[in-house]
């Protein structure tokens, strides 16, 4: 990944921790131009957690990048904590934290479940959000939900074949609940394999060809613990969202600018989710990468994600 279109690692100038209830605690941290154009980077998942790579996408001498891991991901704790977890929290995390920072608003920026999450903070507060760039759309429909959990294997069936051999046969039927009776349970020695696998079987599907190093990622606890649980339990509950709510609530941010970037060959999140959204979004522009998966990784797709952010930087009118 060291030869990707993206600007050079950077380190934050600033870094802490918010709690926002009297269970979890945030990371959140800042780099680039502490006096520049507030971006906010928002992490997919539920539960992936933030990168030093996730820094990247951005000019560092023109934003002042903030990106926080969201509850139960990465560094904020504890982690894996589907309790006090729900999308219109992480929306109020959101508000709190730019509140803390003294930000008026900001270019929102998110790729799959941080698309999602940017769309439902963005309807919340369209005066707070400059624009925004997106990727990997992901709605949360209980069309997509299933898709994830059984659609997939038309595409990577070796993959999914592994994925329900986790669960007893007689439960493979239904594989969320199967999961997530594991996953949701107090024992680690039951819920962390059981995380592991959920989160293998998503990183062996993120790229167009095959990368190591993201099975690798999303096999470790860090990111298997977050993505596994979180995951499960915001596809049970369907996102916290009423069905196609992020769609039929487009005229809040329909106004505002945007940038879609969606793999052509995504399978993680099919691109017809992304084709939705444009439709419903009169002025967003809309970029196919032909030869991409799901990753923000891909090539092509980071190429036109920081293409994406640079424009902003320079023009508004797209």
């Amino acid at each position: 990944m060291d030869d990707l279109p993206l600007y050079p690692l950077i380190e934050p100038y600033r870094a802490g921790m918010l709690p926002v209830d009297e269970l979890h605690t945030l990371y959140w941290e800042e780099c680039g131009n502490s006096e520049g154009e507030p971006v906010l980077f928002l992490h997919g998942g539920p539960g992936g957690g933030l990168s030093p790579r996730h820094r990247c996408f951005f000019d560092p001498a023109h934003y002042r990048i903030v990106l926080f891991d969201q509850r139960g991901a990465g560094k904020s704790t504890p982690l894996g904590e589907y309790r006090n977890n729900t999308t219109p929290l992480l929306v109020a995390d959101i508000e709190r934290l730019r509140i803390m920072l003294g930000i008026d608003k900001w270019l929102v920026f998110g790729g799959s479940w941080g698309s999602t999450l940017a769309l439902a903070y963005g309807q919340a507060h369209p005066e707070r959000c400059s624009g925004f760039v997106l990727r990997g759309i992901f709605l949360c429909t209980q069309e997509e939900i299933d898709w994830f959990l059984n659609g997939i294997r038309w595409f990577f069936p070796e993959v999914h074949h592994e994925f329900a051999a986790g669960v007893p046969a007689d439960e493979r039927g239904d594989l969320l609940q199967a999961y997530a009776k594991r996953l949701f349970c107090d024992d680690p020695e039951i819920y962390i394999p059981a995380a592991r696998r959920w989160s293998r079987y998503e990183g062996r599907c993120l790229f167009l060809r095959p990368d190591p190093e993201a099975i690798a990622d999303f096999s470790s606890d860090k990111i298997s613990i977050g993505v596994g649980r979180l995951e499960a339990h915001y596809f049970v509950n369907k996102g916290f969202f009423s069905e196609d709510q992020l769609i039929r609530n487009m005229d809040r941010i329909c106004h505002l600018p945007a940038v879609i970037v969606q793999g052509r060959y995504d399978v993680v999140c099919p691109p017809l989710s992304a084709f939705r959204l444009h439709a419903a979004w009169p002025g967003s522009v809309m970029k196919v990468i032909d030869d991409a998966g799901h990753s923000g990784y891909e090539p092509g797709i980071a190429e036109a994600l920081v293409a994406a952010t640079d424009k902003f930087r320079t023009d508004r009118g797209f």
